[in-house]
C-alpha cells in the first residue's frame, strides 16, 4: 500500500478575504460601541441623583392629580369670566338681602364661567356626600376597598332624617356599593356615616379634602347635622365633580361608577328644574324635558331646612360640559331659599345655551 500524500499547509488567502477582514472589524466595533452605552447608561443612572442633589425639586401638592393625560376632557379650570352672568347672579343674589347665596358655574371645555361669592364658606347638608363618594372612589381604586366588602351596623352611626338603613337592627350588613349608592339614590344619612367610618373618621376625609384643594369642606359632625357644623362652598363642590369628570382623578371605571351613582338622585327640583325653567321650558317630567333639549343633569342636593344646595355636572346640547353649585342659608324652610337655586340654576342655563 503506498502512503498517503502529504498536504502542506498553504499561506495563500482565499480570494475574498481582502473584504472579509473589514466586516470583521465594523462588526467588533459594533459590538464595543454597544457595551460601551450600556456601562455609560448605567454610570448615569446611578450617578443622576448625586448630580442633582444641589437642586431638588419640589414635590407637587396634589401628586394624585394628573396634569396630562386626560384625552382632551377639559380641566377645573376657570380661564375667561362671563361678567354678564356674573353680574347677574349678584343681582339675583341681591333681592333677597337677608340669604346668604354662593354661586359657581364652569364650562369644562373653555374655561368660561359665572359666580357669585363662590369661596364662602356655608353650611354643606347632605351636599358633604359628594366628596365623600370621591374618596371612596378613591380608595377603591387604591385597592384599600372593595364594592362587596360588608360593612356592619353600629350605634355610632346610626343617623336620623333620611334614608332608610339607620332602622335596620344593629349588626345588619351591607355591601360598600349599596352604601355608597343609597347615600346619593336617597341621601341616606346613616350610609353616608358608615362611610365616614370605614374611610378613617372625619380627620383623615378632612386632611385628603385639603389635598384636593377643598379648602373650604370640612366634617365636623356625623349626619344630619341639622345645626349646619360640616361646610363648603359653592367652588369645592363644583370641583368635587370636576375632578372627575376630566379624568384628574379616578379611574375610568369609578369614573362611571361616580357618575352612574350622581344619575341615582332623585331630587330635580332645584338645578334641573331651574336650568329647564332657564331654556323656557316646564311640566312634571323635568328630566325627560331637559333630554329632549338635549341637555342632562347628574345633581346631588343638600337641605337641613336652613340651608339648601345643589351641585352638578350638566351636559350641554352641543357636547360641552358644565359643573355647577348653588348654595343658599336663611330662614328655616323658607320657599324663597329654593326658588333662589331655581333662578341661579335658570340664569345660567340662559347664559351656556
Amino acid at each position: 500500500m503506498s502512503p498517503r500524500p502529504h498536504h502542506r499547509r498553504s499561506n495563500r488567502q482565499p480570494r475574498d478575504a481582502g473584504w472579509t477582514q473589514p466586516l470583521l472589524l465594523l462588526l467588533r466595533l459594533l459590538i464595543l460601541g454597544a457595551g460601551l452605552a450600556v456601562l455609560s447608561g448605567t454610570a448615569l443612572k446611578f450617578m443622576a441623583p448625586r448630580l442633582g442633589a444641589g437642586t431638588p425639586e419640589r414635590p407637587p401638592l396634589l401628586p394624585q392629580l394628573e396634569e396630562n393625560g386626560n384625552n382632551g376632557l377639559g380641566r377645573f379650570e376657570p380661564r375667561q369670566e362671563d361678567k354678564a352672568l356674573s353680574a347677574k347672579l349678584a343681582q339675583l343674589a341681591a333681592t333677597q338681602k337677608d340669604l346668604q347665596v354662593g354661586a359657581f358655574a364652569l364650562v369644562l371645555d373653555d374655561g368660561s364661567y359665572g359666580q357669585f361669592k363662590p369661596d364662602l364658606v356655608l353650611p354643606a347638608a347632605s351636599a358633604i356626600k359628594t366628596p365623600i363618594l370621591l374618596v371612596a372612589l378613591e380608595a377603591l381604586d387604591a385597592g384599600k376597598l372593595q364594592l362587596d366588602e360588608l360593612l356592619s351596623l353600629n350605634k355610632t352611626v346610626v343617623g336620623g332624617g333620611s334614608g332608610w338603613m339607620g332602622g335596620q337592627p344593629l349588626g345588619s350588613q351591607f355591601t360598600v356599593l349599596e352604601v355608597a349608592t343609597e347615600m346619593i339614590r336617597v341621601s341616606d344619612n346613616t350610609a353616608t356615616n358608615l362611610l365616614i367610618q370605614r374611610l378613617g373618621g372625619k380627620t383623615a376625609l378632612n386632611a385628603r379634602f385639603q389635598e384636593l384643594g377643598l379648602e373650604g369642606t370640612v366634617i365636623n359632625n356625623w349626619l344630619p347635622d341639622l345645626e349646619g357644623t360640616n361646610t363648603t362652598t359653592a367652588r369645592d363642590q363644583a370641583r368635587s365633580i370636576a375632578l372627575v369628570e376630566t379624568a384628574q382623578v379616578l379611574t375610568p371605571r369609578s369614573r362611571d361608577l361616580f357618575r352612574q351613582t350622581l344619575g341615582t338622585s332623585r331630587t330635580d327640583t332645584l338645578i334641573p328644574r331651574g336650568w329647564l325653567q332657564g331654556l323656557g321650558g316646564g311640566g312634571a317630567d323635568v328630566n325627560g324635558a331637559l333630554l329632549r333639549r338635549g341637555v342632562r343633569t347628574y345633581n346631588k342636593t343638600g337641605d337641613i331646612g336652613i340651608a339648601y344646595v345643589d351641585s352638578a355636572l350638566i351636559e350641554l346640547p352641543d357636547g360641552r360640559r358644565a359643573v355647577a353649585s348653588y348654595m343658599v342659608t336663611g330662614p328655616f324652610n323658607s320657599p324663597r331659599s329654593t326658588n333662589m337655586i331655581r333662578a341661579l340654576s335658570g340664569a345660567t342655563a340662559a347664559a351656556f345655551k
